[in-house]
């Protein structure tokens, strides 16, 4: 009889044990590094979505001012090389530890952004195109995409300081260095010359 109330009761000990040590360590912090890693990642692939939406506008939009403007042949080349570079270079979630490809990225994008500016400042001597129908659909979802790009790129920055903060202070610096391995990651940097608000022409 005492036998089995023993089975039980060991079974009933190694049961609760195992809980508290779960409660525990969820309770410590354990968790918290690999459950911001992930929230982190998640918000630098909403912020490769939105360039590359930008990046499949961008043939149409140069389609369509060529058809009126074939003479500004250089801008509409530095916008077609400038997003055949930054389509080229990648960098994914396990790669954005690596501050030189980070910053490779960050500054091809920039490029693009540069070379598109460029675009529409040029478009301005084009009152025709200015009122065509498909530029201005075009120019109208572009505008959007950029604004989306900006609310990704802030959600990232806010997640990637959440685990920056995490992996540097006690005590997801102990679980981050011991169990996870984890290294900050990279964020991005103003523009150079974003302190000067963009001249606007009408």
């Amino acid at each position: 009889m005492s036998f089995p109330v023993s089975i039980a009761f060991r079974r009933n000990l190694t049961a609760a044990v195992l809980a508290f040590l779960g409660f525990a360590l969820a309770g410590c912090g354990y968790n918290n590094v690999p459950t911001l890693e992930e929230k982190a990642k998640a918000s630098w692939s909403e912020v490769q979505n939105q360039y590359q939406r930008r990046a499949d506008l961008i043939p149409n939009l140069v389609e369509t001012v060529k058809g009126y403007a074939a003479q500004e042949r250089e801008v509409l080349t530095q916008v077609v090389e400038a997003r055949a570079k930054a389509s080229q270079v990648k960098v994914d979630a396990s790669t954005i530890t690596d501050p030189a490809k980070f910053k490779e990225y960050q500054d091809a994008q920039n490029q693009l952004t540069g070379a598109l500016g460029r675009l529409l400042v040029t478009v301005e001597r084009y009152p025709d195109l200015k009122s065509n129908q498909n530029f201005l659909a075009l120019q109208s979802q572009l505008e959007g995409t950029e604004n989306r790009v900006t609310v990704a790129r802030r959600d990232y920055i806010q997640a990637v300081q959440a685990f920056n903060t995490e992996i540097r202070t006690f005590p997801g610096v102990i679980w981050a260095k011991l169990f996870w391995g984890s290294k900050p990651m990279e964020t991005f940097a103003a523009t150079a010359g974003a302190e000067r608000p963009p001249t606007v022409k009408f």
